[in-house]
């Protein structure tokens, strides 16, 4: 019988989970339904949809394909998660699918555990983003100082940069996941790998990635209609055709020689013109023969990657929602954001999907066509997916320099150099210093420890600030309006008493003169107290009390007047009185003063209490 009430218990627990989640997904959506939906929106989403569906289309691939793994996995992601999370997030207009931000963490972890342990990775990051959601973290997002993720964004567009030269290159064309060196032994090193390649360059992909990488500069300028990528690449792959068809030798690496896939036995060039089929993420075949096993030891070493991936993912989801609450006038919902982002990573890798977060660009992008509710988002992903079925055999003839050359402007518009530099001449020293620290960090090490770093230094800059913020100062203005004796100081504690401003706050007081007896503590301007805090307080309480100075605390606020009756901080004749108002303890302190309460522990100290 026990075991069927913990069994019982344990069920209404799960339902309770079950329950707070559907409580807070689908704000997006049903924010805007509220408002009304009409055939003119959608027709307008459906515009919006197809648009943003030929801008995922060619960058999915070329995330994925820079993230180490074959390109239709990053279709996979852009149709399950784009599906997902705009029916269930928080925003209205937010696009999510396989991101550039993710390449720099992705990498080590298909190198070190093939295409099932990025899986599994992706599928942990889901649950920790729902745990994130749960627990109502979503507006702590918004206290990563800005320094933090301009430096991740600037180190994550260099090495992804970086990574394009094999491709710009054309040089070791064959190698499956060509950006592992950078990944595992820094961009030095990769750099190093690509120098001694420089005799194999092959003068045909630098030529193509050349063609391609003016196109998606000058295009923009001349058509405004047609998205660049679809256009340049489009042109790419025809130009290749037809060079290969007239010049004898010429050779370029395409999606179709650089990638296969067996269908029924049978090896199909490219992508397979099939959907997204569901498995076990675990179970799938890495394509470049990496054993896995899913255990508990592994789980263990897939941990810190699976958490670099959760923060990262929160952090740029978030940051593309604000901005698309900024352009299209709406807002969200962020721990509504999270969670739906958390359910979706854990769905895509059960349909081969890699990690996926709001996508900044194709959320701009979609804003622009005229996206009014999160259908366009959805209508996006089914185009993804019916263009995944169609154009299968077309895609094989996408040459690979030409993924390395959208990539490239993708980089360079993510890096925003001028705002990064205009920072480091502008911000105050400890921003450079954290900013720089997580630039350099992205670059030469990775984003596992790039991201960890930058959290804790994203806490300590904030302590930091708060513990300059929080004083203790003798008020001696007031102690001339009220002319109090000579004896009486009043002191005054402005900002949050938090482990990060407790200890320097509290040193004023250490050092009160010899004749003080009594000793005002004005409270009124500490909203919060917390443990250390507290801890630092009662030191100082009983170092005053140990040398026989009386203690008035004035104007406490609610919570903290609850906290230290809570820690036994009480009313105690001769020793400590509280006041409602600075007033009354000034008043307090004179009538104790008259009665000659000169040692707070005198008989004629009681009455003042």
């Amino acid at each position: 019988m026990r075991y069927v009430d913990e069994l019982t218990d344990a069920l209404r627990a799960q339902l309770a989970v079950a329950a707070g989640i559907k409580d807070q997904l689908a704000y997006g959506l049903r924010s805007r339904l509220k408002e009304g939906y009409h055939a003119v929106d959608f027709r307008a989403d459906l515009m919006a949809g197809l648009v943003v569906g030929v801008v995922a289309l060619p960058l999915s691939m070329a995330l994925a394909i820079a993230s180490g793994v074959p390109p239709q996995h990053g279709l996979y992601t852009a149709i399950i998660a784009g599906i997902i999370v705009s029916l269930l997030g928080g925003t209205r207009v937010q696009v999510t699918g396989p991101t550039a931000a993710f390449v720099v963490i992705l990498l080590p972890v298909v190198r070190d555990f093939g295409l099932p342990g990025l899986l599994v990775a992706g599928m942990m990051a889901g649950i920790i983003l729902v745990l994130m959601g749960l627990a109502r973290l979503g507006k702590l997002m918004e206290f990563i100082p800005h320094p933090v993720t301009t430096g991740f964004t600037a180190g994550i567009a260099l090495v992804i940069a970086v990574l394009q030269l094999k491709g710009l290159l054309g040089v070791d064309p064959h190698a499956l996941m060509g950006g592992k060196a950078a990944a595992s032994d820094g961009v030095f090193d990769y750099v190093r790998s690509v120098g001694a390649a420089l005799p194999d360059v092959s003068r045909w992909d630098v030529a193509i990635a050349a063609f391609t990488l003016a196109l998606l500069i000058g295009l923009p300028r001349v058509i405004k209609k047609i998205p660049a990528p679809l256009l340049a690449l489009v042109a790419a792959s025809l130009a290749a055709w037809i060079l290969g068809q007239v010049i004898e030798g010429f050779h370029v690496a395409t999606i179709g020689s650089k990638f296969k896939t067996l269908i029924d036995g049978e090896a199909v060039s490219g992508i397979p013109p099939l959907p997204p089929l569901p498995g076990l993420p675990w179970a799938t075949p890495d394509p470049g023969g990496v054993s896995f096993t899913l255990s508990f030891p592994m789980i263990k070493a897939l941990l810190p990657s699976a958490f670099a991936i959760a923060v990262l993912g929160a952090i740029e989801s978030l940051m593309a929602a604000v901005v698309a609450d900024g352009m299209c006038g709406s807002k969200h919902d962020p721990n509504s954001e999270l969670i739906a982002l958390g359910l979706a990573n854990i769905v895509c890798p059960f349909f081969g999907g890699i990690p996926a977060t709001g996508a900044l660009a194709r959320t701009a992008t979609n804003i622009r066509a005229g996206a009014r509710s999160p259908f366009a988002a959805t209508i996006h992903a089914v185009f993804v997916l019916a263009c995944t079925i169609a154009l299968a055999p077309l895609v094989s003839y996408l040459p690979m320099a030409a993924m390395a050359a959208l990539l490239l402007v993708v980089a360079k518009n993510m890096s925003e150099a001028r705002h990064f530099a205009r920072l480091v001449r502008t911000a105050p020293r400890s921003d450079v210093m954290v900013l720089l620290t997580c630039f350099g960090l992205t670059v030469f090490f990775d984003m596992v420890i790039a991201v960890s770093v930058g959290v804790v230094l994203a806490a300590l800059l904030f302590m930091r600030r708060m513990a300059v913020l929080t004083q203790v100062k003798l008020d001696t203005a007031t102690h001339k309006e009220f002319d109090l004796p000579v004896g009486v100081r009043l002191y005054e504690i402005a900002g949050p008493m938090f482990f990060g401003a407790a200890k320097s706050a509290m040193d004023a007081l250490e050092t009160i003169h010899s004749d003080t007896t009594v000793v005002i503590i004005s409270m009124r301007a500490v909203p919060v107290m917390d443990a250390t805090g507290l801890v630092a307080f009662e030191t100082i309480l009983d170092r005053l009390h140990r040398s026989d100075r009386k203690v008035i605390l004035a104007a406490l606020q609610p919570d903290v007047a609850d906290l230290l009756e809570r820690a036994g901080i009480k009313r105690v004749p001769g020793k400590m009185a509280i006041a409602p108002d600075v007033e009354t303890a000034i008043s307090m302190a004179i009538v104790h003063d008259a009665r000659g309460g000169g040692a707070a522990g005198s008989p004629a100290a009681a009455p003042a209490s």
